[in-house]
């Protein structure tokens, strides 16, 4: 349940910014349809940043309701706080989700020894499988490889999502943390390459927009059969590079909401919609990919 084609679920809004719980359930229909592995509900795709807590726990129990297990479900649960990831943690403990996505603590820059204490103290709160989330450029921190192989020795952290953009950081984890260990990409225009040099499947933005080609390219990546993977990538070149044009969700929400996958493009301040010197980018790159 976690390998494969796994989508950084956006969390549709309306127009006054509220959630939607209708667009919601289209999607997750969307993506049971299209083949995808796994849903992460409100992770950074997900505007787990903007939502209160009691929307956080709303959207995961809402988007597992609609789920139904036909696929399984991985909440975002990070914090920059230890006691909020661990509430999280606790709080979807029996809930039927998948296990946890917890991202490095953003803005107190921790060391190294405050990244493994943050992490071993949620591991102990919980029994649910825990993914660690690695984004520095989002963070600002970076969890070194060799911590990332202490916090792999402990019960339940099972794997992590690379988004370093270090394909190198792939052999080092499976040398120090073992075959066990779950390699999950972050980075979409590197996927492919992620997947060939070893990893077990990617946490998509991509994913949200074109489930179907990302779920058949992955599954011939992971068979070996990369020349086909490679045809698939890159129609879907073009599409990865518009969607981070601005800040992720914004080309995202938009493009959802251009095909009518959403009702509304509409993003939580301080994000705003992307700007329209950019639209014709990304509308460019929907129909380079056959799905506008």
């Amino acid at each position: 349940m976690f390998s494969g084609s796994i989508v950084a679920l956006v969390t549709p809004m309306d127009s006054s910014g509220e959630i939607d719980y209708t667009s919601l359930k289209n999607l997750v229909d969307f993506h049971v349809d299209a083949g995808t592995n796994a849903l992460v509900s409100v992770g950074t795709t997900g505007e787990s940043a903007t939502v209160t807590v009691k929307e956080h726990i709303k959207i995961v129990l809402k988007t597992l309701e609609f789920a139904d297990d036909r696929i399984p479900v991985i909440a975002g649960t990070g914090a920059n706080a230890t006691h909020e990831a661990i509430i999280f943690s606790k709080i979807f403990a029996n809930s039927g989700i998948a296990g946890c996505l917890s991202v490095v603590p953003y803005y107190n820059k921790p060391s190294q020894e405050g990244l493994f204490q943050h992490f071993k103290a949620i591991s102990e709160s919980t029994e649910l499988p825990q993914i660690l989330y690695n984004v520095p450029g989002r963070t600002v921190a970076d969890m070194l490889p060799e911590t990332v192989a202490h916090l792999s020795k402990l019960k339940n952290i099972v794997g992590i999502k690379d988004a370093t953009g270090d394909l190198d950081r792939i052999r080092i984890h499976r040398e120090h943390c073992g075959e066990d260990f779950i390699l999950l990409g972050g980075d979409d225009m590197i996927g492919l390459d992620f997947i060939a040099a070893g990893g077990h499947g990617i946490i998509s933005v991509t994913n949200n927009i074109a489930a179907a080609q990302m779920a058949k390219m992955i599954k011939l990546a992971l068979a070996g059969e990369l020349d086909e993977a490679r045809f698939i990538n890159q129609e879907l070149l073009p599409l990865h590079t518009a969607l981070f044009i601005e800040a992720n969700p914004i080309p995202i929400k938009w493009a959802l909401h251009e095909i009518g996958l959403i009702a509304d493009g509409t993003l939580r301040l301080p994000l705003t919609t992307l700007n329209t010197a950019f639209q014709p980018t990304v509308k460019q790159a929907l129909l380079d990919a056959g799905i506008l």
